[in-house]
């Protein structure tokens, strides 16, 4: 957690190999899918199906691997028919469903999420948490990047705080949490005082 511009998302390109550190090493012992952006891998003039290929290969799936996993991936997705249409002519939630669907449709040993998800609807949602819960459940490790408070302490355990690209804390979430919101009063106050 952080405020914009504080790294968080930098943080998961690194973690997703997106980014090389400028310093330090990263090592991942697993493997991994990242939910950074519900475009990357997409064409928007491709239809849905062909995207969830488009989008399995970028994940490094092979694409009989990615055939095992249609049917699933489009039913998780409630498209429909909207599965044959070019997805540029989406709306930015049925992108999301189809992004994470494509994305979850195997259990990857750590999934990194950026806050985006937050973008679909209720129904979608409800179902993007069952499916949450279940990875979780099966002891992976869910990395999230959010400014959603509720959130973070609903899925995670440990919260790191950053600020402009440094780590600041590392504890039980729920004091990171607490350190965090601390942070914006005082700012918050200054800004007050100022005026």
């Amino acid at each position: 957690m952080g405020a914009n511009g504080s790294g968080k998302t930098t943080l998961l390109k690194v973690f997703a190999g997106v980014y090389e550190p400028t310093s330090g090493v990263i090592e991942v012992e697993g493997s991994v899918s990242a939910l950074l952006d519900p475009n990357a891998g997409f064409n928007p003039d491709a239809t849905g199906r062909e995207n969830i290929v488009m989008r399995g290969m970028f994940m490094g799936m092979r694409p009989r691997e990615i055939e095992r996993h249609l049917v699933d991936i489009a039913e998780f997705t409630g498209l429909g028919d909207y599965l044959e249409m070019p997805s540029r002519t989406y709306s930015a939630g049925m992108t999301i469903r189809l992004a994470f669907a494509t994305s979850t449709c195997v259990r990857p040993d750590i999934l990194l999420m950026d806050e985006w998800l937050a973008a679909g609807d209720a129904q979608f949602m409800a179902a993007a948490q069952k499916r949450m819960a279940d990875f979780v459940q099966d002891s992976s490790i869910l990395v999230l990047a959010s400014h959603s408070m509720p959130l973070l302490k609903e899925w995670c355990d440990i919260g790191v705080l950053l600020e402009r690209g440094e780590v600041k804390m590392i504890d039980d979430v729920d004091r990171v949490i607490e350190a965090y919101e601390q942070k914006v009063a005082d700012q918050a106050r200054v800004l007050q005082d100022d005026r």
